[in-house]
């Protein structure tokens, strides 16, 4: 493995419209790098919140939108050819393990295919350094922890998470044989500002606030390690600041917390009583997520540094704004 080298300035993000990707756009183009977005608009959920997401990167001179499909190689090769790109950040997906039972071809061919494109047209436009948006659902159905990016991950239990260990595998052709040089980073649940509506920490204070039952599927006592976006995003740019050939590495918040516990404290944020309703368990969730985060803190100098209690109250205030 090599170390920190040269820090990329011609940056493409890949899904840069999104909750993640937008984040990550702002805070590239605050340290003055040039920054390319590419983003189909899939209608997963509304354009205009995505449109919103882009508002300040929209005035800025050195960030370009563009709108396509990652699959469509006539147009990536095309964005690669103009762009002249030293770093790229593929965050584009469909994304949700729920929805992926309902359409798991379509995940394997914008995750899969459309993945392989991206790093195709990065072989033969130079090689830039590349950062993968892997997911913590690789892992599959664990009772033991925390997650260590050397343990067995050949148990997905959902399309979505099939199709993210798939990315990790076909990566790592492409570095063997051809150089690329890319980090996979396994999310383990962000949360934060700009959230997809479909997210549970969104959906809950949204119903919430309008005084609606909240949607708890199971007994409520499934866990999940939350990663607040803007520590998530600082994880991500440190990844695409260092050469390491070719890694997996765990970008958790270090903090697992159940949904009954997320609810008590967006209860306690809100000002507001949750009503509930209990629904069976869903096929593809698994029941704990939990991240070790070593190898990223020592390879990175990643360290998660927001609480759950802040993180919400920091979206909570966003969401209030956005009213």
């Amino acid at each position: 493995m090599t170390g920190e080298s040269k820090r990329p300035e011609r940056v493409l993000v890949t899904g840069a419209a999104g909750f993640v990707g937008s984040t990550l756009v702002d805070q590239l183009l605050g340290e003055g790098r040039e920054v390319t977005g590419f983003d189909s608009f899939d209608p997963f959920y509304p354009e205009a919140q995505k449109q919103r997401n882009l508002v300040a990167a929209m005035k800025d001179s050195r960030f370009r939108l563009v709108r396509g499909d990652i699959r469509d190689g006539e147009a990536v090769a095309k964005l690669f050819d103009e762009g002249r790109f030293d770093g790229v950040v593929h965050l584009a997906a469909l994304a949700g393990v729920r929805p992926s039972l309902e359409r798991p071809a379509a995940y394997a061919d914008v995750n899969v295919n459309g993945s392989s494109v991206v790093w195709e047209a990065a072989i033969r436009h130079d090689n830039p350094r590349v950062v993968f948006a892997s997911s913590s659902s690789v892992y599959g159905e664990r009772d033991d922890g925390p997650f260590l990016e050397t343990d067995p991950v050949e148990r997905p239990i959902s399309p979505y998470a099939a199709t993210k260990r798939a990315g990790e595998l076909i990566a790592h052709t492409f570095h063997h044989a051809c150089g690329l040089s890319i980090i996979c980073a396994r999310i383990f649940t962000a949360y934060g500002p700009r959230q997809r509506p479909d997210l549970a920490i969104r959906k809950f204070a949204e119903l919430m606030l309008q005084g609606r039952p909240i949607p708890v599927l199971g007994d409520g006592h499934a866990v999940r390690d939350f990663t607040f976006v803007e520590d998530l995003v600082d994880g991500l740019i440190r990844a695409l600041d260092h050469d390491l050939g070719y890694a997996i590495l765990n970008f958790g918040g270090g903090r697992m917390a159940s949904v009954l516990e997320v609810i008590a404290i967006l209860e306690k944020t809100l000002g507001v009583t949750a009503q509930i309703d209990w629904l069976p368990a869903q096929v593809g969730d698994v029941r704990r997520t939990w991240s070790d985060t070593t190898a990223a803190r020592e390879a990175l100098g990643y360290r998660p540094q927001t609480s759950l209690e802040e993180g919400i109250g920091r979206f909570a205030q966003w969401l209030g704004e956005c009213e």
